[in-house]
């Protein structure tokens, strides 16, 4: 058999990728694999069977294809040959549990090596430790601001220590029955230690050598710190850090406004911190598109956060316990001071320690290791997932990431990563959720761009609620009307934005979304109302009517 990927045009939707697969059928191949998204169809022939005949097929179908692509398989590695391991995996999390559990379908011999604590920067310091305190963080402020006449609720000051003790209880249970009991449920094993390679099928722990078949480096990222003068020395909190205080500060500074500042401010906010967030780009989430920016913004603002932007950095000092941060905004100077200083950043990939030059494997100006379409290295016996590779910094992408891997490294499947729709959420309040392309994104892919944008008051849910600031919006093909991409601020946006991703990857259209039942009362309710404000004013419509 030999195995081709030609790029084909003229898909638009699942039910194009169906004709191209049936045309294919038709003439023998096999493994067939068509993406209307990416363009492309990759499939098997017999050895007597040309690619020509593929490409007439196609033609047939009503397509039209490029040039055939001979595409090489990558060989399945032999199992228990020389060497002490087929599959040494580095680091502990999701990612390298994703591909641990994968590699062993393919009875691989598979070992994780782990420097620090099992499970990695989700379940330990990242999004199980902050969303759990986020959610008490919530009620706090609830209970404090309340906006429901004849409710009568309110808040004591916070007693933080047993809520951390609680928060480590609940992280301690997480990464016992998600990690570290999946070690002896799957048979691979657990080596403690600092990794680094001594060649590129050897590494070197506790002074012993281990060598492997194929590797695959995903030991996440770190906090990054910032070139501030005196910011080394000054007593600063990081993500991992601030998780950890046993009092809530009075005075909170952060430095650095993306999600896990954002996160993190209002947490302590909710818990009686003033908070002071100050970002060096003039407006919030610069990335996104600009609504989403102003309505988040707006929230904040109006809950009470004070919120920094445009701001240059001049220098940081400490005076006793107090911290304090010299800016520069719009030409004019100022001191902030605060009792406890959160520096968020960004992140930095954990290579240093690899020694990744003795391996060939290369990375790029940030140290993150740079990876191909099938999460392999520079080095064909080296693989890379999640954080290292500082692409989309979610648990669920590095998971991702990590089974493609051991599928190409193990198993010889020759799989391509498809990260075009990854959706993402921020766990503020309102939740800020979105997936697929921004408008300024689609134009510059060359889209002709029609969208609308839906003001959360128009959402019922909201109203019910009475928490209205927020924004939903939809980025649309003007000549197809197919969702490129939906950007949602509310409540619950997390849970919203599913649908949407849905609907992204499968190129529905917003005439789809308008003829599709949505329950009443709900925030997801909210992607219909959006659909229909493409062409008609929602606030003119009875509830339910389309």
């Amino acid at each position: 058999m030999k195995k081709y990927r030609v790029n084909v045009q003229g898909m638009t939707c699942t039910g194009c990728e169906e004709h191209v697969t049936v045309a294919l059928e038709n003439i023998g191949a096999r493994g067939i694999e068509v993406d209307f998204r990416r363009g492309e169809a990759v499939f098997e022939l017999l050895n007597d069977v040309e690619a020509e005949t593929a490409k007439k097929a196609i033609v047939e179908a009503k397509y039209q294809p490029g040039e055939a692509e001979k595409v090489q398989s990558q060989e399945k590695v032999q199992l228990g040959d020389e060497g002490d391991y087929d599959y040494i995996i580095i680091g502990s999390g999701g990612g390298a549990f994703s591909s641990a559990i994968e590699a062993v379908k393919y009875g691989a011999k598979v070992a994780i090596i782990e420097r620090g604590t099992v499970g990695g920067t989700c379940v330990n310091i990242g999004c199980v430790p902050s969303k759990t305190l986020l959610r008490g963080g919530e009620i706090n402020h609830l209970a404090k601001n309340n906006p429901f006449v004849g409710l009568h609720t309110s808040a004591g000051e916070v007693d933080l220590a047993p809520l951390i003790k609680q928060k480590n209880e609940l992280v301690a249970d997480l990464r016992n029955s998600k990690y570290v009991d999946l070690i002896d449920d799957y048979g691979f094993e657990l080596i403690e230690g600092e990794a680094k390679f001594v060649d590129e099928k050897t590494v070197e722990v506790n002074g012993m050598k281990l060598s492997a078949k194929r590797f695959l480096i995903a030991t996440g990222a770190s906090p990054a710190v910032p070139n501030i003068p005196g910011l080394d020395k000054v007593d600063y909190l990081t993500s991992t850090t601030l998780l950890e205080l046993k009092k809530v500060p009075k005075r909170l500074t952060v430095i650095g406004s993306g999600y896990i500042g954002m996160e993190l401010g209002q947490l302590f906010h909710n818990l009686g911190s003033e908070v002071t967030l100050m970002q060096r780009s003039p407006r919030l989430l610069k990335e996104y598109d600009p609504e989403v920016s102003e309505a988040i913004t707006q929230a904040l603002t109006e809950q009470g956060i004070n919120l920094v932007t445009g701001a240059s950095f001049e220098r940081i000092e400490q005076d006793g316990d107090i911290k304090k941060v010299y800016v520069e905004v719009d030409s004019k100077k100022g001191t902030i001071e605060a009792d406890q200083l959160l520096v968020a950043t960004g992140r930095t990939p954990n290579t240093a320690t690899l020694n990744l030059q003795a391996a060939g494997v290369e990375v790029g100006s940030r140290g993150e290791i740079i990876i191909d379409d099938y999460s392999k290295t520079t080095n064909s016996r080296i693989y890379a997932a999640g954080d290292v590779t500082l692409g989309p910094q979610f648990v669920y992408v590095a998971a991702y990431q990590g089974s493609i891997a051991a599928g190409n490294a193990i198993g010889g499947l020759n799989k391509k990563l498809n990260l075009e729709v990854v959706p993402g959420v921020t766990f503020t309040g309102p939740a800020i959720a979105t997936v697929g392309l921004t408008e300024q994104q689609a134009k510059e892919k060359g889209y002709e761009v029609k969208t609308s944008v839906l003001p959360l008051d128009a959402v019922p849910r909201a109203l019910v609620n009475r928490e209205t600031t927020g924004v939903f919006k939809l980025v649309a093909d003007a000549k197809t009307l197919k969702v490129l991409g939906a950007h949602v601020v509310a409540e619950n946006a997390g849970d919203v934005i599913y649908a949407a991703t849905l609907a992204v990857k499968f190129g529905l259209t917003v005439e789809d979304l308008r003829e599709t039942l949505a329950p009443y009362l709900t925030m997801s309710e909210g992607l219909k109302l959006a659909a229909l404000t493409f062409d008609k004013d929602v606030s003119k419509l009875s509830c339910c009517a389309g």
